[in-house]
């Protein structure tokens, strides 16, 4: 098979991929075309089919698997497949596993990694709180290893939450050394928690979509709630030590037109908002010098890094 991430300017595809996404768009003439996200575990590809009415277009539907013919073109930069012929591929001509963007890093090696941070911890009521999730509730470690961090724009693959996680939790460990200050207990229990909100603001694979919660409460509100039901459940668990977790929580975004309820108003709610933005936006322009293949050029602007973006020379 040959997969997304391998793709070329000039290559002819002739396999099967996961149709993520299906829009009937509009030219500017006037003329219906149809929009495609296509995956594979390498990543993920836009298709347009220009030719809707060709026999060689059968029924399909979004989160169906397709057998697609199509020629790699280049577009702003990134790779677009240009459809040929495109239909419903029969169940014996792909193996599912093939088609979920998986973390390149060991998903076992984050976890053991994550644990090690918790048994770090000096603070008994947040050591507690941080193992009743990653260690004692194994259906939600199962749901956290499994999901991605967001839909599409960072870590938008399996594993993906708990890579970002604790990559936030690597640098708030750092900036804990590098400014003595800051409480690293309730920084790096903060980072550990700032994102489990999207266990339920996104569905599961292949899907990974917003859920009618995430839609509705966002995975910041989700996440705070989640942390407050189980500090309930832990006799002694200081308020006022509660109050200052879930404040990092609510303000990780660090802006309020981020989506952040609140701005930070602790030193560590700020270094948590710092180390989030940082991995997420590393991440975003990995993943699109990533996508862009072998070229070298500017690639257009990055609506979500809001600039226009290359890779560097040498």
């Amino acid at each position: 098979m040959k997969y997304i991430g391998t793709f070329r300017e000039g290559m002819h595809v002739s396999d099967v991929y996961l149709c993520k996404t299906k829009q009937i768009a509009l030219t500017k003439a006037g003329k219906e075309y149809g929009s495609l996200i296509l995956q594979d575990k390498t990543g993920v590809v836009d298709a347009k089919i220009w030719d809707l009415g060709s026999p060689g277009v059968g029924n399909f539907e979004a989160l169906d698997y397709v057998y697609v013919d199509a020629d790699v073109t280049v577009f702003q930069g990134t790779n677009q497949l240009n459809v040929k012929r495109i239909r419903r591929a029969e169940d014996v001509e792909y193996i599912p596993e093939d088609y979920l963007p998986v973390s390149a890093k060991s998903i076992d090696g984050m976890y053991d990694q994550l644990l090690e941070y918790i048994r770090s911890l000096k603070n008994k009521y947040l050591k507690e709180l941080a193992s009743s999730f990653f260690v004692e509730d194994k259906r939600f470690v199962k749901e956290f290893k499994a999901h991605s961090a967001a839909k599409s724009v960072h870590h938008g693959f399996v594993g993906g939450l708990l890579e970002h996680t604790l990559s936030v939790v690597q640098l708030c460990d750092f900036y804990a050394g590098h400014y003595p200050a800051l409480n690293r207990d309730l920084l790096l229990t903060a980072a550990m928690f700032h994102d489990i909100g999207k266990t339920k603001e996104l569905s599961e694979f292949p899907e990974n979509d917003y859920t009618d919660a995430g839609q509705l409460l966002g995975h910041i509100m989700i996440g705070s709630q989640m942390v407050m039901s189980r500090i309930e459940k832990i006799p002694g668990f200081p308020q006022k030590l509660a109050a200052e977790l879930v404040h990092c929580i609510l303000s990780h975004h660090g802006e309020l037109e981020y989506g952040s309820p609140k701005k930070p108003a602790l030193l560590e709610a700020l270094a948590l908002s710092f180390a989030d933005n940082t991995d997420a936006k590393m991440e975003t322009m990995l993943e699109a010098l990533k996508g862009a293949g072998d070229n070298k050029g500017w690639l257009g602007f990055n609506r979500f890094l809001d600039s226009n973006i290359r890779k560097t020379e040498g």
